[in-house]
């Protein structure tokens, strides 16, 4: 039989502590250890090349989702799971289309984590069903009208877990097409913090921001539209 390997980004031992104890009694998941930030994660990601990696939500969303990006950048194998407390409806939306293929609270019952734990690992995406329909059904009720038909249409695609690709392929149009339409989605429901995406003309100014803030700015939008599987 060949075992799932499952890597944690995580802090806090007596998490640690569980997760081990509860996968050491699956004959079909292996534990291959932890590390307490996202940089030594990748370090061990790329020694180790799990089959997923839970990450921890504790270091803040900006580092997390650098992170799943990173990851997807470090290897083709390893799948993300956002293993969070709780998680806004944009921010599912917004990790599922940089790259996670799970998104897992710390309040479900042992037999979802580990659910969540092989489907992931088989190359699924896994949401706990509460959640998907909470990130999908706001959209409706937040966005609408808003958002156009096709624009719904490529929301549900990507809490199904596809990819720019795969959503393009399915409503046959290109994935240059569908980037077109993120970058809309993204405008009409307000991203906010480190990762808005929104376009807005600053006001005239003599004290223009430092270069390197602009910089991060711009490749922001970038990962939130331009990298997210295409």
């Amino acid at each position: 039989m060949n075992r799932l390997t499952v890597f944690a980004c995580e802090s806090q031992p007596i998490v640690l502590a569980g997760l081990a104890t509860i996968l050491e009694r699956c004959e079909d998941l292996e534990y291959l250890g932890s590390a307490s930030s996202p940089t030594e994660a990748l370090e061990r990601i790329r020694e180790r090349d799990p089959d997923v990696v839970l990450v921890d939500q504790s270091a803040g969303l900006k580092t997390v989702f650098q992170f799943l990006s990173d990851v997807k950048n470090t290897s083709a194998r390893c799948q993300p799971v956002l293993w969070v407390n709780d998680l806004a409806e944009i921010d599912c939306f917004r990790a599922l289309q940089i790259g996670a293929r799970g998104i897992l609270k710390k309040s479900l019952a042992i037999e979802f984590v580990l659910e969540c734990l092989r489907s992931v690992g088989r190359g699924n995406v896994w949401i706990e069903s509460s959640l998907s329909d909470h990130v999908s059904g706001s959209f409706d009720r937040r966005s609408s009208p808003r958002l156009t038909p096709r624009e719904k249409e490529i929301v549900h695609h990507v809490c199904a877990g596809l990819k720019n690709k795969d959503i393009a392929e399915a409503l046959t149009i290109t994935a240059g097409t569908v980037k077109v339409h993120l970058m809309h989605i993204f405008e009409k429901t307000g991203v906010k913090g480190p990762f808005r995406t929104r376009r807005t003309r600053a006001p005239a100014s003599r004290h223009r921001a430092p270069r390197k803030h602009r910089a991060g700015r711009k490749r922001a939008l970038k990962l939130l539209v331009f990298e997210t599987g295409s």
